[in-house]
């Protein structure tokens, strides 16, 4: 009997742990999180004058070069010059970088793998090399709005530059409550965006990031170490996440109730095998 009640009670205590870690494996950026685009050595912006767009804090450090501002319309604030922020950030940035490059792969890629014209649920991702995007890689959240996807390239990160703004030769695409947000990018070491590309998600490279004429990010460009580029007509917006409550699952209630009734029930029992008063004592549910 005793066992029943353990089992029943054990049932009750994991639904609880389940519903209250369901979005416990979130990537934490922490301070980097206000930043579109944040660097190490540098941030430089080629192309025409306001040709580039970043909706999003920017910032560089520990060197402060940011090259090319007149060619940019920054829908944020720059900043470089504010160290302690930009420290905090960037430590903020590494723990982040750390977090999603340790953590345990569900999908193990061979070397240089094209995810391009997939469709992938939620999951880690890990290629010891490369990951390419050729054409469109599809996320489907099946309905979760807080699906996670972190990608793991032990290198470099490389989307396929050509077609035009409205036929880009990569992209990604978010489907079934998918959110920009929610999707990290690990880099080992560099990533490019090629021309024309439509990217999503946050960028975590331990070395640098380059956009190509034309490329477009809906997330961020975080860059550990090295600098971040832009070739020129660029757009990147930084991703916020909706705030989506895990609901309630509906078999918590009923089996917490059943843990306590079926408790009771077997004090009781026992009460009476010993022929004793069914009478509980204070501040007691079972024996």
């Amino acid at each position: 009997m005793k066992n029943k009640t353990l089992i029943l009670s054990t049932i009750a205590v994991a639904a609880v742990f389940s519903h209250h870690n369901a979005t416990a494996g979130m990537v934490d950026l922490g301070s980097a999180k206000d930043f579109a685009v944040l660097a190490g050595s540098g941030i430089t912006v080629a192309g025409a004058v306001n040709s580039s767009k970043i909706t999003g804090d920017i910032g560089t450090y520990p060197t402060p070069s940011v090259t090319g501002l007149g060619n940019l319309v920054l829908n944020g604030v720059n900043q470089t010059g504010d160290a302690g922020l930009m420290l905090n950030a960037k430590n903020a940035l590494s723990a982040a970088y750390t977090d999603a490059a340790t953590r345990p792969y569900t999908v193990l890629y061979p070397a240089i793998y094209d995810l391009g014209n997939q469709t992938l649920g939620p999951g880690i991702y890990q290629d010891p090399s490369q990951f390419l995007i050729t054409g469109t890689l599809t996320l489907d959240a099946g309905g979760d709005p807080n699906a996670l996807w972190i990608f793991q390239a032990g290198s470099s990160l490389i989307t396929a530059a050509g077609g035009s703004v409205s036929s880009p030769a990569s992209s990604v695409d978010l489907i079934n409550g998918a959110q920009a947000c929610h999707v990290f990018w690990q880099v080992g070491s560099s990533a490019t965006i090629g021309d024309y590309s439509d990217f999503v998600g946050n960028i975590l490279a331990y070395t640098s990031i380059s956009l190509d004429p034309y490329a477009t990010i809906d997330g961020r460009a975080l860059a550990e170490n090295g600098a971040v580029t832009f070739a020129g007509y660029n757009t990147i917006t930084e991703s916020v996440c909706d705030n989506v409550a895990v609901p309630e699952p509906v078999y918590f209630w009923p089996l917490a109730f059943c843990a306590s009734a079926f408790g009771a029930w077997q004090w009781l029992a026992v009460r009476r095998k010993a022929g004793r008063s069914p009478q509980m004592p204070a501040g007691r549910l079972a024996g």
